[in-house]
Parts: structure tokens; C-alpha cells; sequence
């Protein structure tokens, strides 16, 4: 008994987590509703051949010389006739299954668009976040960059003065020996 019960609920739990029995694919819906297309049209090509039937049963005159119609002609007529409505009934129960076969993956597509559309505008917008923030920092690069222009001109001018000034110390020094004003 406890075997039995172990088996029966593993195989709940595989029913009830197999993706197959819970969610059909694009592709099952697509086959599913192919599938009922086809019932559809076996049962439109059943009521054509069952219509033929009955118009050959209303030209079959079997009755007193082939002239009138017997009561087993009219019967027979008669059945045909309630075949073809129960095929018609069949046909618009099939048609109404595919028609909400098709409500439903037109369902199905839509919210797939509206997904898409909603995935698509979240990339747009973070692609543009990331531009703006691109540009921020190119606008960074180039006024660091002219900073460092403006810091090297600096230096470059500080050096300057300070080689003239290195010179001309070295000049008046050179002068002022050859005077020999720097003897004591």
C-alpha cells in the first residue's frame, strides 16, 4: 500500500511540473490549431458528400412504376437530412473550437508584442541613459584635457623665467668676477 501511494504521488508531482501538460510552445499551438482546421474541413467535405447523397436520394423514385417516391425513399431522405444537420452541428462546434483557437494565439501574439515593445523601450532608454552619460564624460576628458594644456603652459613658462632668471644671475655674477668687485 505504501508503494502504491509513493507512485501515485510522484506521479502528480511529475503531472503537475511537466511543462508539456501546463504550457503549450508556439509550435503546439500552431499544430493545435492546424489539427482543428483540419477537422473543420473533413467535416465541411463530409456534409458536401452527405448533401450529395440526399440529392440523389430525392431523384430516386422507387414507388408504383418509378413514377413516385416510396415511404422508404422519403426515409431514407429523411435520415440523410439528420445526418447533415448533425454534421452542421459538428462543423460549428468545430468552428467555434477554432476560432477561439485563433482569439487565443492572437491573445498570445499581442502580449508577446507588448513584451517586445516593452523590452525594446527599456534598451532605447537604457542606451540613451548611457549616451548622456557618455557625452558627460567626454565633456570630463576635454576639460581635463585643456586644464592640462593650460597646466603645461604654466610650467613650461615658469620654466622659462626661471632659466632667464638662471642666466642673467649667471651674467651679473660673470660681470661683477670680471670687475673683480667680488674681492674683498
Amino acid at each position: 500500500m505504501k508503494n502504491f501511494f509513493l507512485i501515485f504521488f510522484i506521479s502528480v508531482i511529475y503531472l503537475v511540473n511537466s511543462p508539456t501538460l501546463l504550457a503549450q510552445s508556439p509550435l503546439d499551438t500552431t499544430s493545435s490549431f492546424e489539427d482543428q482546421r483540419q477537422r473543420v474541413n473533413q467535416l465541411l467535405n463530409e456534409r458536401n458528400r452527405k448533401f450529395g447523397e440526399y440529392d440523389t436520394s430525392l431523384q430516386q423514385k422507387t414507388g408504383i412504376f418509378g413514377l413516385f417516391k416510396s415511404k422508404n425513399d422519403m426515409q431514407k431522405s429523411i435520415d440523410i437530412l439528420k445526418q447533415i444537420v448533425l454534421t452542421d452541428n459538428n462543423i460549428f462546434v468545430e468552428t467555434r473550437r477554432l476560432l477561439e483557437l485563433k482569439d487565443s494565439e492572437k491573445e498570445r501574439f499581442e502580449q508577446l508584442a507588448a513584451s517586445y515593445d516593452n523590452q525594446i523601450t527599456a534598451y532605447m532608454k537604457t542606451i540613451s541613459k548611457l549616451q548622456a552619460h557618455n557625452e558627460a564624460l567626454q565633456q570630463k576628458i576635454n576639460t581635463l584635457e585643456q586644464e592640462d594644456s593650460q597646466d603645461s603652459t604654466y610650467i613650461y613658462m615658469f620654466v622659462l623665467v626661471t632659466l632667464a632668471l638662471l642666466i642673467a644671475t649667471i651674467y651679473l655674477y660673470w660681470q661683477l668676477k670680471q670687475k673683480n668687485v667680488t674681492k674683498v
